[in-house]
């Protein structure tokens, strides 16, 4: 199968992917560019981050049009990941493929033991309430992890980021999923502008445009997908998925 071929259905599913679930994307985008296109794992977040960007920036319209976005708790969750997303970022093409790769492993897994628990954080969200004194160290501290997780992996993070913003700030789950958009916006852009300067844009287009093209518009399908299937059933498969990638990129590195 040609590149351009395997760049366009990688570049579909994952955009699927991301359309249907609003996030975790970045995670199947990775593996994908790294197993069945030969990239570099540093060079692959670059192109997951683009990827990122774009739909993060349509979804976020959607939510901004519905009500479900905290603008100002989303900066302000999002400022104290800047500086430590710039740092991962400009460390990422330092960092050992082998070590780059086990540590998306762990974060593959992690991202599917979230989603596996999704359905039931869902229904347990509690109501909006101010956050306290412990609330606010808890959210910088939250907000600074997932800023080098972005950076250093080239991932959203939606999946670490709700979860912080409903048991931290508790905010209700769809303002929260509202919410943690502004949040990987700026983490993304801010990782991305990074790579870029430290890097250049080190990236093959025969590979790049197709992905990132078809990941765009491949999120529109998975958006009515979603509309027609079960939440907590496109959360349960691509939980699995994630599992299974996550083991078999472990196997890669231990073998």
């Amino acid at each position: 199968m040609s590149v351009l071929i395997t760049a366009l259905l990688c570049g579909a599913v994952v955009g699927v992917a991301l359309g249907a679930l609003g996030g975790g994307g970045g995670v199947l985008a990775v593996p994908a560019l790294v197993y069945l296109l030969g990239v570099a794992p540093a060079e692959a977040g670059t192109t997951s981050l683009v990827i990122v960007i774009a739909t993060s920036v349509t979804a976020l319209a959607r939510h901004s049009g519905a009500g479900t976005v905290d603008w100002r708790t989303g900066f302000l969750f999002a400022a104290a990941g800047v500086l430590p997303a710039v740092g991962a970022s400009a460390l990422a093409h330092r960092i050992p493929q082998p070590a780059l790769t086990a540590a998306f492993a762990v974060l593959a897994a992690l991202a599917a033991a979230a989603m596996l628990r999704g359905a039931r954080t869902a229904r347990c969200a509690p109501t909006a309430e101010p956050a306290g004194r412990g609330g606010r160290a808890g959210t910088f501290a939250a907000g600074a992890g997932l800023g080098a997780v972005t950076g250093l992996l080239g991932v959203g993070g939606g999946f670490l980021a709700v979860p912080a913003l409903v048991s931290v700030l508790r905010l209700p789950m769809r303002k929260a999923v509202g919410t943690s958009l502004v949040v990987i916006l700026v983490n993304s852009a801010v990782s991305l502008a990074t790579r870029l300067t430290v890097s250049g844009p080190n990236l093959d287009p025969a590979v790049f445009g197709p992905f990132v093209g078809a990941a765009v518009l491949g999120a529109w399908d998975g958006k009515r997908l979603a509309a027609k299937l079960s939440g907590t059933a496109l959360q349960r498969t691509f939980a699995v998925v994630l599992l299974a990638v996550a083991a078999a990129m472990l196997i890669g590195v231990l073998v």
